[in-house]
């Protein structure tokens, strides 16, 4: 699940925008993306406690509520930022991309994003087992809800930091999952990895892209979202046939 669609990202963004409009430095920007993400994250997991529904369902609701409330948030910033001064870096920082990226954030950025995949390449085996369902996983000694609440803190630590390096490139956390899965399998022990080194692979590659297309820099998120939109179509259809020639 992407830290879009859990509303994470966006979360962090706001946290993000609201230190550049203030003015503050590079460790306060990740500490607001954080903070903020953590925020975004709570609001999730309290309307997914709701019994009206199951529980990825919620999850995914409550991703698209708390989602569209900083994304409004985010949107009031721009509109009360100064125009001459604090807008033009807000905006561009907001469509992503790596040319301010300079060793003291990588620095501030890599603590959270170490820590997050490190704890989640740790507990990866168990993701297999809470893939089984909940009632399955409880009987093999393994809290889902507690697990579960684990995972999305650490997707939450680390959007943070990749947040506050980047700004918010989408459609990266959610084709590339799907590519490693289609190449070396559903097992997360082997998925998780792959993901992790493809992911970064894809993004320098835009990166790449976006620094030599033109003359002038695009920002990553526009050529994420051109190039990804149409892979994940490919992707879904992919997924369609094959679950119709397994059938």
């Amino acid at each position: 699940m992407s830290p879009q669609i859990l509303g994470v990202s966006s979360g962090a963004s706001f946290g993000g925008v609201l230190a550049l409009m203030l003015g503050i430095g590079s460790t306060f920007l990740v500490g607001g993306a954080f903070l903020f993400g953590l925020v975004a994250l709570g609001m999730v997991l309290l309307i997914g406690r709701s019994r009206s529904g199951g529980a990825i369902l919620m999850i995914v609701l409550g991703g698209v509520v708390t989602s569209a409330f900083f994304s409004a948030l985010v949107s009031f910033i721009t509109y009360i930022a100064d125009p001459y001064s604090t807008l033009p870096s807000i905006v561009f920082w907001l469509m992503g991309s790596l040319a301010t990226a300079d060793m003291a954030k990588v620095a501030v950025a890599a603590v959270p994003i170490l820590l997050g995949a490190a704890l989640i390449l740790a507990l990866r085996w168990r993701i297999n087992i809470l893939s089984l369902g909940d009632d399955d996983a409880a009987s093999l000694r393994v809290n889902p809800g507690q697990l579960r609440a684990v995972l999305l803190m650490m997707v939450a630590l680390m959007t943070a930091g990749a947040v506050a390096v980047s700004g918010v490139i989408g459609w990266v956390g959610l084709v590339v999952p799907h590519l490693a899965r289609l190449w070396v399998g559903p097992d997360h022990r082997i998925s998780m990895p792959t993901t992790f080194v493809l992911g970064a692979a894809y993004l320098t590659i835009i990166d790449t892209l976006s620094r030599t297309v033109t003359s002038r820099e695009i920002p990553l998120g526009i050529l994420t979202a051109i190039i990804g939109a149409p892979v994940f179509v490919l992707l879904l259809q992919n997924s369609r046939r094959q679950a119709f020639i397994d059938a």
